[in-house]
């Protein structure tokens, strides 16, 4: 992508004829401390003027303030209604950061995402939104609006932490379970090959088959499926909200000490667990999902998901965003989702139990007789 003879990076997004100035790019700093001169160098080398504006990832620095500060580039350097979009190098924090300003300024303009993160080519660069956090409140605050352009290049994510690999494969394994048991099934096989190479599929178990590329391929395409069908989400019944019904308040109450994918992992093993003692999924299944997270380089617990107080007010928050709907999303099996409305702050307790006993590298398979026999039954 980046090799000036390549212009798929400065090309205008489909119907955009070109305006006049510079256009703005905006680079998260860690990316721009690898790849940020090849960025520059890139336009340098094609003629494009263009605008540089370095921001902090992380999700702390997912702020309002953030957001203005591109606003306020863009109409510093006179951005038009569709000529000049800016673009977008970075994570989700950037790409969220970003896509809200332009949402906003001049009423919305367009914008090309360049993902820079296995969690980003996965998640964000299929999604129709962006946000920022608001009063300790994971992107409580933010505008549906798809960019007309995204680019997703494997070859950026491979010089990336192990860590951050790590998370992206934290969305990976939610898309697994909650469609695709192929999908889980190379990851169980293959995960800790997969996550040494960053996916770039260079050794002998992964590179002839092209492991790496068909999981990327298999979780972005299932992603596009579930969201190009309820994109502006008119039905609150979304399978891809597995895993992220407790998950956000976990991530904000710990930040900024997990990632999100690490979040999310860890909320797809409570919703296993909670499935679990639903019988609902079967318990093999549900140790099978904890070991390949394990595998995967994640955690699949955390102190604040063996707290039962503080995940039934994480629920409470969950219901006013679903309209007064639970609307959670389970495994029935690996591969399948089912959607319940009536867990209670009782199983909620239980299953917190559990995930102690998973945090503490016990197995979750507890006696027969306190598996717990909850539920009306899944929502049609």
């Amino acid at each position: 992508m980046l090799d000036p003879a390549n212009p798929d990076l400065a090309a205008l997004p489909q119907g955009s004829e070109g305006g006049h100035g510079r256009r703005l790019v905006v680079i998260d700093e860690g990316v721009d401390g690898i790849l940020g001169e090849k960025i520059r160098g890139y336009f340098r080398e094609r003629n494009t003027p263009m605008d540089y504006l370095v921001l902090p990832g992380g999700d702390e620095h997912k702020t309002l303030d953030q957001m203005v500060r591109v606003a306020s580039r863009l109409n510093a350097i006179g951005t038009d209604r569709v000529g000049t979009p800016p673009i977008a190098f970075g994570g989700g924090v950037v790409q969220d950061v970003v896509g809200m300003a332009a949402s906003l300024y001049r009423r919305g303009i367009p914008y090309v995402r360049v993902p820079t993160t296995l969690l980003g080519q996965i998640d964000g660069s299929v999604s129709a939104k962006n946000g920022v956090n608001f009063e300790g409140c994971r992107n409580r605050l933010g505008t549906f609006a798809p960019p007309p352009r995204t680019l997703t290049d494997r070859t950026l994510i491979a010089t990336l932490p192990k860590r951050q690999i790590s998370s992206g494969m934290g969305e990976m394994l939610k898309m697994a379970l909650i469609k695709d048991a192929v999908l889980f099934e190379l990851l169980e096989q293959y995960g800790p090959a997969l996550l040494a190479e960053n996916l770039q599929d260079t050794g002998p178990l992964t590179g002839e088959e092209q492991l790496g590329r068909e999981a990327m391929h298999r979780a972005i395409t299932g992603m596009a499926e579930e969201l190009q069908k309820n994109l502006w989400e008119t039905d609150l019944r979304r399978i891809v909200d597995y895993g992220h019904t407790f998950s956000p308040a976990v991530e904000m109450k710990a930040l900024p000490e997990l990632l999100h994918g690490e979040a999310v992992a860890m909320g797809c093993n409570f919703g296993a667990v909670l499935s679990a003692r639903r019988n609902l999924l079967p318990y093999e299944q549900l140790e099978r999902i904890v070991r390949t997270t394990r595998n995967l380089g994640l955690e699949p617990s955390h102190p604040l998901f063996g707290d039962p107080d503080f995940l039934n007010k994480a629920l409470v928050d969950t219901v006013r965003h679903r309209d007064s709907h639970q609307y959670i999303a389970l495994p029935k099996e690996i591969g399948a989702t089912t959607f319940v409305d009536d867990v209670t702050a009782e199983e909620i307790t239980e299953a917190a139990a559990v995930m102690v006993r998973i945090l503490n590298g016990q197995s979750p398979v507890v006696d027969a007789a306190d598996r717990g026999t909850y539920g009306a039954g899944p929502v049609e």
